[in-house]
């Protein structure tokens, strides 16, 4: 057999979640397959696993578990497991060295952004900390962390001027965003889906946007998805892989809320006045003020070279999808 063959029939026979060395020793055991040519048979076999996720391959699901690795499992099983008690809870997370070096959830706004812009959005950041009465905690629950806007791209004037007159709202399409570092359980799920669905009741489309997220949670996202519309964007170290896990559903701007949001924070409402000069701007300034708006949305990387030497400044780890370092 193949050697991911050798690694479903070992899960298959384990009917466990197990981790990637439990399952290369029953490899190896069982005489499933012939590892002389491999240096680190291993490793090898934890990086085939992490292939499995990274492929989108769905006989196999991940979950980090209370040591801070991952383990697997067959997705034909998962009724079998009790996977929450596999998860740490806030108490059981393992603590950071004061020492160690790691990355802040606004250090993730980049890989975002480049993702966006990759996709024609216009991204810009929506500080917290600018607004007015910054300091209430509620107002996590009103202000998204970035925004973004794309434009229809029309061929013609003629059609242009035509859906002008008729509805301006449909020649743009504007989207929120609430970003996290990690969503590895149930609980954390819902408080931050829920804030998503806060942050952006006044937008078309909302997001809920997360470095790392549990394949064990996949289910729950699509019922939460089915019943409140918010979508679920995964990030990747190399921003322009990124992917929408989960589409957002469409709704009609709340044009209320926009201008309560205008009235305390000063770089949305900026946001929302370089919006409404681009869209109400003459043929001959298009370019300069869409230049223009670009200029105050936030920066991007122009290249995967970039974003590699951003995240290793940042301590943002380049290898996420690879179970190598578990």
């Amino acid at each position: 057999m193949t050697i991911k063959e050798a690694i479903l029939q070992s899960l298959n026979d384990l009917n466990a979640v197990s981790n990637y060395m439990e399952i290369y020793e029953h490899m190896t055991k069982n005489g499933y397959y012939d590892f002389k040519q491999a240096k680190t048979p291993a490793s090898t076999v934890s990086a085939l696993l992490g292939d499995f996720i990274r492929n989108g391959d769905t006989r196999i699901k991940r979950i980090k578990g209370k040591g801070g690795t991952f383990s697997y499992y067959l997705t034909k099983d998962e009724q079998e497991f009790n996977l929450n008690e596999l998860v740490p809870t806030e108490e059981e997370q393992p603590k950071k060295s004061a020492k160690s070096k790691t990355y802040g959830e606004r250090d993730l706004h980049m890989l975002l952004s480049t993702f966006l812009k990759s996709t024609d959005v216009f991204p810009k950041t929506i500080f917290h900390e600018s607004s007015k009465n910054s300091k209430d905690n509620h107002q996590k629950w009103i202000h998204p962390d970035m925004v973004g806007i794309k434009f229809l791209k029309l061929q013609t004037k003629v059609t242009q001027n035509f859906l002008n007159v008729v509805n301006r709202t449909d020649t743009f399409k504007i989207s929120s965003y609430e970003l996290k570092r990690e969503i590895n359980t149930d609980y954390e799920l819902k408080k931050t889906f829920f804030q998503a669905v806060s942050n952006s009741s006044w937008a078309n489309y909302g997001y809920l946007v997360a470095f790392e997220i549990s394949d064990s949670l996949k289910d729950e996202m699509e019922r939460l998805n089915q019943s409140f519309g918010i979508g679920v964007i995964e990030l990747n170290p190399n921003p322009f892989e990124s992917k929408i896990l989960l589409q957002a559903k469409y709704k009609e701007l709340d044009f209320k809320t926009i201008d309560k949001l205008s009235k305390i924070n000063p770089d949305f409402e900026k946001f929302i006045e370089q919006t409404e000069k681009l869209l109400t701007a003459d043929e001959k300034y298009i370019q300069s003020t869409e230049k223009e708006l670009d200029e105050f949305c936030d920066k991007y990387f122009m290249s995967e070279t970039e974003s590699e030497k951003y995240c290793k400044e940042k301590h943002i780890p380049i290898e996420k999808n690879t179970d190598n370092t578990v």
